[in-house]
């Protein structure tokens, strides 16, 4: 990267739709502490007609948020928010401490929180803690291998090269290191 290359600052939030507010309320702030941070009832004129809808945001430390919508016309919470199947390849992912991802593993097992509903996996680069919430999408939990600077050094450069060979039908695995925990 140049350094002289402008970059956004940081995440200023997400967006999704959910079911139930309250339910991704208790999930996200109650659960996982995530505080809540603003609520807004907004009503709007978007892709050809009048939307009535409710938009919370939860915080993270870099004061980026996770929002969510839910739609007072059942209309629009249907057209806005159909149902996605579970997919890890849809998710969010936030970096965490250690401690606070130990913590939060304690936490959902402590509350009975479904055992088919989380479950980590070993990157090689980061650890991940992976929870569905009310909605199933998948929120991860990831924190850093100790060596992720030098991890970092070595794929970065090779980055381009790589995504090359992929798209030319190399489809080769270059990251050995991942697996798949199934004791947590």
């Amino acid at each position: 990267m140049n350094a002289a290359q402008k970059l956004p600052l940081r995440l200023h939030h997400t967006a999704y739709v959910a079911k139930d507010l309250e339910k991704t309320r208790a999930f996200y702030e109650d659960l996982i502490g995530l505080p809540l941070l603003a609520t807004w009832c907004e009503k709007t004129e978007l892709f050809g007609k009048e939307r009535v809808y409710c938009h919370c945001f939860f915080g993270l430390k870099d004061q980026s948020a996770l929002a969510f919508f839910q739609f007072a016309d059942p209309a629009d919470q249907a057209e806005f928010g159909p149902p996605l199947p579970i997919s890890g390849f849809r998710h969010i992912a936030v970096k965490v401490e250690k401690d606070l991802q130990l913590e939060l593993l304690e936490k959902i097992k402590a509350v009975g929180y479904p055992q088919e509903k989380y479950y980590f996996l070993e990157h090689g680069y980061c650890n991940s803690l992976y929870v569905l919430d009310p909605d199933d999408m998948i929120v991860e939990f990831c924190t850093d291998h100790p060596q992720v600077d030098k991890i970092n050094d070595e794929v970065a450069p090779k980055a381009h090269a790589e995504l090359k060979r992929w798209l030319a039908g190399d489809h080769t695995p270059n990251n050995t290191a991942y697996h798949r925990e199934q004791s947590i």
